[in-house]
């Protein structure tokens, strides 16, 4: 089950240009297309005439052309022109989806329109400060429910072992760290310490650090898919934990996850990684990218697989540790939210 009253991903603002978008969400076929204006439109991907998909269509003048038989529909959902029928009947429309364009992502409210409040929108003002913050984005299509990936992020106690090469290093490190996981006014945020560490393969290329550092991971998860993670690491001895502390100097990266569901069984995975450490260089942006990359292509790998582990087995009798603190918490906001919007249909 999806939750409908909320705010999701539907891509990248860069990805809709001249040509149509089809998309999956929460197992509706949707099709984004920017018209000749530059505004950007989310549409039900079937032609209200004989049902032909609209993304096999072209951006004409008016709207959003139908490949088939050349009905033109508005960002609105309207019909705007009929080739060779100047009256339009008004059942001439097709489901359209409220759409708002901010932060270089395009967000979709997949329920009720007169409930769609542009306020609830998450913030994330770092894809807007390319000096500070210069930054790639990414998308995968993950073969898993949305909510095992966003289980990934919650529980990083998987670093260690799962990309041992790139953020990860000493799975000692990780499985010791002190962690703090509580509930925030929408959703939950896990915050981890790793005093007099070994730094991690892709913070050693990053930073020239004297030795040992302390390193520091925070991750806020906001529903219904969305974590925004804060991690990076200094030299031991700068407070890096305390407050008036210092994390000047030292390596520090930024990362937007937006998972949306697309079927039961699949999501949509956006996600942009920002340099905080060597902003002039932009080399530096597109390696980190790449260690990024890689690391969640491991991820994928192992997601994937839970995934078809879990198609014949179900999850009822799996086992919570100590390390699912802030993993229970947001499966709970989920859930809740299901509950609530269950009750107010």
């Amino acid at each position: 089950m999806f939750i409908r009253n909320i705010w999701y991903i539907a891509g990248w603002a860069k990805e809709v240009g001249e040509q149509p978008l089809a998309r999956r969400i929460c197992n509706e076929a949707i099709v984004l297309f920017r018209n000749k204006d530059g505004v950007v439109g989310a549409l039900a991907d079937r032609c209200c005439h004989r049902g032909a998909p609209l993304s096999l269509g072209t951006v004409v003048g008016g709207g959003l052309e139908c490949g088939y038989h050349g009905m033109v529909f508005d960002a609105a959902g309207a019909c705007v022109s009929i080739p060779g029928q100047e009256k339009i009947p008004a059942s001439a429309r097709v489901t359209s989806y409220p759409l708002v364009e901010k932060d270089e992502f395009i967000w979709i409210w997949m329920g009720d329109a007169e409930k769609a409040d542009v306020s609830k929108i998450v913030d994330y003002p770092y894809n807007n400060d390319y000096k500070n913050w210069p930054h790639k984005h990414g998308f995968y299509h993950i073969k898993s429910n949305y909510k095992l990936l966003v289980d990934n992020l919650m529980d990083l106690s998987h670093l260690g072992y799962v990309h041992k090469t790139t953020i990860g290093g000493d799975p000692d490190t990780h499985v010791n760290a002190k962690m703090d996981a509580k509930k925030t006014e929408q959703g939950v945020k896990i915050t981890r310490w790793m005093p007099n560490c070994n730094p991690p393969p892709t913070y050693a290329n990053g930073v020239k650090f004297n030795g040992k550092v302390d390193r520091w991971q925070e991750f806020e998860f906001l529903p219904p898919g969305n974590v925004i993670q804060w991690s990076g690491a200094v030299d031991v001895g700068q407070g890096a934990f305390e407050e008036g502390g210092s994390r000047e100097g030292g390596f520090s990266l930024r990362v937007f996850h937006g998972v949306t569901p697309e079927t039961e069984s699949t999501c949509l995975y956006f996600w942009c990684v920002s340099n905080g450490y060597r902003q002039d260089d932009p080399q530096a942006t597109q390696d980190l990218y790449d260690d990024v990359s890689k690391a969640f292509r491991e991820d994928q790998a192992v997601i994937e697989a839970q995934q078809r582990c879990l198609d014949e087995t179900g999850e009822d009798d799996l086992v919570s540790i100590v390390h699912d603190r802030g993993r229970v918490q947001m499966r709970r906001v989920i859930d809740d939210l299901i509950t609530h919007e269950t009750l107010s249909a």
